[in-house]
């Protein structure tokens, strides 16, 4: 459930126009509902309410700080993947012990910060990294909290791209190899061994695929504790997804009571890192049409959002839902939506029927809050658009439209020019 809903022919963001946003901030804009943001971080962190649980939302699905501030005030933590994600959680105001760590490239500078700010965990994702965070801690004379993310070689059936739980992955340690990886943390100094990670994709509408990671973890886990390693936290990861179209991924409550009775017996404090569930379907992405063309039977709405502004349909054939921000179009046709960037591949909508838009004309692409501004750049000289929060009768700017001068700041012609 979200709060974009039609008053009559126009659309609102809970109680507000989407028109008069855009009248007073311009278009592109991407606008957040923050009652909707409240709404499924609660609906998550019910779902395990009988669990002792942190729910760490996962910051690279949208990072923006007035998003990060609504889930810890509720009491999230964060999944971070980056320095800079780390900045801005704290920023934010996030408590570093409800901090985890991952990602496959951690810099020597990212992990001292991590160090210096007293952070949960880090997920370690390969040997070479549990040496270095070793050698670094040891050096710093502190203690690295850490959890092997363990790679179950389970099919999360979504698409390849998200998909991360494979043996073919980039992302942690086989099954097979964590044993020995657990073993040899145990004598390493500056480690100290605190839980167990697995994340095995992304978008994922069925329950079976984390219950059977968890089935394969727990084994691990036995196995870790006859070896006298007693972990404390079981890092679920996220992946829960959400309705873009006809998808039926579960309800959290749902996933919950599954997850639940899976890892009760364990007495492990769980670690989710939701991110596209709680925030895709609470942020859309206004944008206006400029032109349309008739060519060869085939229909195009040139409108003054691209592919830099939301690029999961050119990079994964992404659905976005359209709709009209007022609907007064004359019946339906069948388009592409593309934006103007100099590329075949910028597209929002391929093929699909939409409504008879004309220049002038706002539309909404739905369930755009995850990855859409955070996977957004500056391609072909466009400076990024404006966020917008929306709570109840009233908005804020949460980021200021970019300018141009602002797209060549740190640049410089150099002295032999």
């Amino acid at each position: 459930m979200h709060h974009f809903q039609y008053k009559g022919n126009e659309l609102y963001a809970e109680d507000v126009a989407i028109r008069d946003i855009v009248a007073a901030v311009g278009s592109p804009a991407y606008i957040y509902s923050q009652a909707t943001l409240e709404r499924h971080f609660k609906a998550f962190d019910e779902a395990f309410a009988s669990a002792p649980h942190t729910i760490c939302y996962s910051v690279k699905a949208n990072s923006n700080l007035a998003v990060l501030k609504t889930f810890i005030k509720l009491g999230g933590g964060v999944d971070i993947v980056s320095g800079g994600e780390l900045y801005r959680a704290l920023k934010a105001g996030v408590a570093p012990q409800k901090v985890v760590y991952s990602g496959v490239g951690k810099r020597d500078d990212e992990i001292e910060y991590a160090l210096n700010t007293g952070i949960l965990m880090f997920n370690v994702e390969s040997e070479q990294e549990l040496t270095r965070i070793s050698e670094i801690a040891t050096r710093m004379g502190k203690k690295a909290g850490i959890a092997i993310r363990v790679n179950p070689d389970v099919d999360p059936q979504t698409h390849p791209y998200i998909t991360t739980g494979l043996k073919n992955a980039k992302f942690g340690i086989t099954i097979e190899r964590a044993i020995e990886e657990y073993k040899r943390a145990m004598s390493l100094p500056g480690i100290e061994i605190i839980g167990i990670d697995c994340h095995i994709g992304s978008q994922l509408t069925k329950v079976a695929p984390f219950v059977d990671s968890i089935k394969k973890l727990k084994n691990v886990i036995a196995n870790l504790k006859e070896m006298g390693i007693s972990l404390k936290h079981f890092d679920l990861g996220g992946g829960l997804g959400i309705q873009y179209n006809d998808e039926e991924p579960p309800l959290p409550a749902d996933y919950g009571q599954s997850i639940i009775a899976e890892t009760k017996d364990l007495g492990l404090h769980l670690i989710f890192e939701p991110g596209r569930n709680i925030v895709g379907n609470a942020g859309i992405l206004v944008a206006k049409c400029l032109f349309t063309k008739e060519r060869d039977e085939k229909n195009f709405i040139m409108i003054d959002a691209g592919m830099n502004d939301l690029a999961r349909p050119a990079l994964y054939g992404s659905f976005h839902g359209v709709k009209p921000v007022v609907k007064d179009q004359d019946g339906m046709i069948v388009a592409d939506i593309v934006g103007p960037i100099c590329e075949s591949g910028d597209f929002l909508v391929k093929d699909r029927e939409v409504p008879m838009f004309r220049q002038g004309d706002l539309m909404a692409f739905m369930s755009a809050g995850a990855y859409g501004f955070a996977m957004s750049s500056s391609y072909n000289s466009r400076p990024r658009v404006a966020e917008v929060m929306v709570k109840g009768d009233k908005f804020e700017v949460v980021r200021e439209r970019e300018n141009v001068e602002e797209l060549i700041k740190g640049e410089k012609i150099p002295s032999f020019l």
